[in-house]
């Protein structure tokens, strides 16, 4: 009887997995930003389903270009994808949707041996100053105002920047244009701009570039996403909120002086953070599920707020279709393996709202 209750128990298994998908392997590629969370999520579903996710970290814009050549099954980006290209894929083969994987955030790192191990602070025209070439040294005054209690050496600031075509690089320009007119007129936002000439700067390719370059040079400067500098044990800073930063710009015009420094709010990026970010626009998420999550309000908002979405056409063929929604269902259920895994990891799971209209976007993928 024992026997024959543990053949039942194979039987079933196995049925569960030949049911899983009808392919061994989907391909994906795109985003550096949640390329450490889709290695865990491809050996958990492996084991889970007898599915293979290949996913390579080619950046967010090579990732996009890739599912609409139908290169790869599908792309990873931290920037969703604007209109005229949207359209071009119409025409190529049929509309595309956008999935919110995970959320996260865009974290300053830096290298300054003198600042000591506890997080510097920045203020959004302070990054912007830096990175366009105005603030030169670790010792000027706007950066000292912000941390009077560092001894903070006269050294050149380096910049280290994407050289490639990035989701990362979109959140930091997209929060960098809505706090400094003089950024949004100048350089704006996208997965690539033209870096300003002002400024020292050192281009590197994938968050691990910018990382790894930041790691190794002394009084450099970079954005990558949070679980790159805590998993390369890189210092970062915390960052003044919406909130803090318009009270302090109010307290200016009345004053011509800035609030005292522990009057004002600086976050240190965390997971609960990121959410908070989110949930402040939950209601202003377009169908579409197209968004932004930098600068927005509340006391205990990060201000460089991302998501990573996964993109793929509408119309899939029938061998391989059935499969990528079976993952991406199973990567974004609320409270499922796939956003435990992630909240693990570092990331911001999606709100279970969120993850619900997810689920609903997929209903409109067809097989042919």
């Amino acid at each position: 009887m024992i026997a024959r209750l543990r053949l039942l128990v194979a039987l079933l298994l196995v049925g569960s997995l030949v049911g899983c998908s009808k392919v061994p392997r989907i391909n994906g590629g795109g985003s550096s930003f949640v390329y450490p969370l889709m290695l865990q999520w491809s050996r958990s579903y492996e084991r889970f389903c007898g599915v293979q996710v290949d996913y390579q970290a080619t950046g967010s814009g090579n990732g996009v270009q890739q599912t609409i050549a139908r290169t790869i099954h599908f792309g990873c980006t931290d920037a969703f994808i604007k209109d005229d290209l949207l359209a071009k894929a119409r025409q190529k083969h049929s509309d595309m949707i956008h999935i919110p994987l995970a959320l996260g955030a865009v974290v300053p790192i830096y290298n300054v041996p003198e600042a000591g191990k506890e997080g510097m602070r920045f203020s959004g025209t302070v990054l912007a100053d830096m990175y366009l070439g105005k603030i030169r040294y670790w010792d000027d005054p706007a950066i000292v105002a912000l941390n009077p209690e560092k001894k903070l050496p006269h050294r050149e600031i380096v910049v280290v920047s994407r050289a490639d075509g990035s989701g990362t690089t979109a959140i930091f320009t997209d929060y960098l244009s809505k706090v400094s007119a003089e950024w949004k007129k100048q350089v704006g936002s996208g997965t690539t701009v033209s870096w300003p000439k002002d400024a020292s700067n050192v281009g590197q390719r994938g968050n691990e570039g910018v990382a790894g370059q930041v790691s190794r040079a002394p009084y450099s400067l970079g954005y990558v996403e949070l679980i790159y500098a805590t998993q390369n044990k890189l210092e970062y800073g915390s960052v003044e909120t919406r909130d803090s930063a318009e009270k302090n710009a109010a307290h200016r015009a009345k004053s011509n002086s800035d609030l005292p420094i522990e009057q004002r709010v600086f976050l240190r990026a965390s997971a609960e953070n990121v959410t908070s970010a989110a949930d402040a626009m939950l209601s202003k998420i377009p169908d579409d599920l197209r968004y932004s999550l930098t600068n927005t309000v509340g006391p205990n908002s990060y201000p460089i707020s991302g998501s990573v979405w996964a993109v793929l056409y509408v119309r899939q063929p029938n061998d391989i279709g059935p499969t990528l929604v079976e993952f991406l269902r199973w990567a974004i259920r609320a409270g499922g393996e796939g956003q435990d895994l992630a909240r693990r990891m570092g990331y911001a799971p999606l709100p279970a709202s969120l993850s619900e209209r997810a689920q609903r976007r997929l209903d409109l993928v067809t097989f042919e």
